[in-house]
C-alpha cells in the first residue's frame, strides 16, 4: 500500500540505519542521528544504482513520489536517471546565466507577436506576481517538479486555482521554448498533470438574461439615471451582441459609419480571427451621439481617470447592478441570447469568437 504522512512521522530512530519501503524501489532511510533520508534503488545496464531524492520533510512524500515517477519515465526510456540529473546539473552551472526570468523574458517576446493586448498583459502579470518569485532566480535546468508544484499550491492556497492551473500552462510553455533553444533538455511541468497536485474548480454558471426579461432590460438602460456613456455602452451592448472587453476596448478607427460596419481587429478577439459587426440604424444612432461625447479621443468608452485606457468593465456590471441585475452576464449574455433566440427560430447559433 506504500507510506503514508503519519508512518513517516511517528517513525523514530534506532541503532541501526533501517528502511520505509513506499514501493518500487523507492523508501525512506531513517538514520540514528534522527535524518530521514529519500533513496531510490534501480538497475540500469546490469548495474544496481541508488539514487538520492532529498530528505524528510523538506522533500513531502507527495514530493519524492513526484521524483520518483519521473527518474522511472527515464528509466524505462532507456536513460540512467543519475546521470541524465548530473548533465543538467553541469549544464546549469555552466550555463549559470540562464536564470528562469531571462529565458521566460525571451520565450514572452517569441510568443506576445499577434496577441491580444489583455492577453499579452495577463500573462506579463501573471509571470511577475506568481512565477518569478518563486523560481525566477533559479537556473532553469536545474528546476524539479516539486518546486513547480510547491509554487501552484500556494497560489491555490490563496483561493486562486484557475490562476495556478494558467501559471502552470505559461511555465510548461517557457520550458518547451528552453527545449527547443538547448536551454534544457527536459520540461518538469510535463512529467504531471494540474489534476495531481491542484483540487479541482467548481464551474460556476453565470446567470444571464433570460429573453422573458430582454424588454424590461432594455427599457432599464433607456431610463438608466448614471452616466450618459455608460448607459449608452449597455444600450449599443444589447444592439451588437459584443462581449463586454470587445465593446470597451472600441476604437473610434474601427467603426465605418458610411458601411454601416464595426470591424474588431483580430487581436482583440478571442478567437485571434477579425471581426466584423453590422450595425442596425439604432447602432449607428447610438455611436454618433457618443462621437459627440468621445469622438475627439481614439477609444469610444475611455477611462473616466484614465482617458488613454478604456472604461473599466465593472462600470458596466455596477450599473447592471443598480437596475436589479446584480451578476447577470452583459456581452456575452446579449450574445447567448441572440443565439438561443435564432437557434429557437431555425437558424444555426452564433460562433464563438
Amino acid at each position: 500500500m506504500g507510506l503514508t504522512d503519519t508512518a513517516i512521522k511517528r517513525s523514530r530512530p534506532a541503532e541501526k540505519p533501517y528502511k520505509l519501503a513506499d514501493g518500487k524501489g523507492l523508501y525512506l532511510l531513517v538514520n540514528p542521528s534522527g535524518s530521514k533520508l529519500w533513496r531510490w534503488k534501480y538497475r540500469h545496464e546490469g548495474r544496481e544504482k541508488l539514487m538520492p531524492f532529498g530528505a524528510y520533510p523538506d522533500v513531502s512524500l507527495a514530493d519524492a513520489r513526484l521524483r520518483h515517477a519521473a527518474a522511472r519515465r527515464l528509466l524505462a526510456a532507456g536513460s540512467d536517471p543519475m546521470a541524465e540529473r548530473k548533465a543538467e546539473k553541469e549544464t546549469a552551472m555552466e550555463a549559470g546565466e540562464n536564470p528562469f526570468s531571462e529565458i521566460a523574458v525571451l520565450w514572452f517576446d517569441h510568443w506576445k507577436v499577434n496577441k491580444s493586448s489583455r492577453h499579452v498583459d495577463a500573462t506579463r502579470r501573471r509571470l511577475e506576481a506568481n512565477v518569478f518569485p518563486v523560481i525566477g532566480s533559479r537556473p532553469i535546468a536545474l528546476i524539479e517538479p516539486p518546486e513547480l508544484v510547491a509554487m501552484v499550491k500556494a497560489i491555490e492556497a490563496r483561493g486562486a486555482g484557475d490562476l495556478a492551473k494558467r501559471a502552470l500552462e505559461t511555465a510548461g510553455q517557457v520550458f518547451r521554448y528552453a527545449i527547443a533553444h538547448g536551454f534544457v533538455r527536459r520540461n518538469p511541468v510535463a512529467e504531471f498533470k494540474p489534476s495531481d497536485v491542484l483540487r479541482p474548480t467548481k464551474k460556476v454558471n453565470l446567470a444571464r438574461v433570460d429573453a422573458k426579461e430582454l424588454s424590461d432590460l432594455l427599457r432599464a438602460i433607456e431610463v438608466y439615471r448614471g452616466k450618459v456613456v455608460t448607459r449608452l455602452a449597455m444600450k449599443l451592448l444589447a444592439l451588437t451582441f459584443v462581449r463586454t472587453s470587445e465593446l470597451i476596448e472600441a476604437r473610434w478607427e474601427e467603426i465605418d459609419f458610411e458601411a454601416q460596419r464595426w470591424n474588431i481587429p483580430a487581436e482583440r478577439m478571442k478567437m485571434d480571427t477579425p471581426h466584423v459587426v453590422p450595425l442596425a440604424r439604432q447602432a449607428i444612432e447610438v455611436l454618433e451621439l457618443l462621437r459627440t461625447i468621445t469622438g475627439t479621443g481614439e477609444l469610444v468608452f475611455p477611462g473616466d481617470r484614465e482617458p488613454s485606457r478604456p472604461m473599466s468593465n465593472n462600470t458596466i456590471l455596477l450599473a447592471l447592478d443598480r437596475m436589479g441585475y446584480r451578476g447577470r452576464q452583459t456581452g456575452h449574455g446579449f450574445r447567448g441570447l441572440a443565439s438561443t433566440i435564432l437557434h429557437e427560430q431555425g437558424y444555426p447559433r452564433l460562433p464563438d469568437g
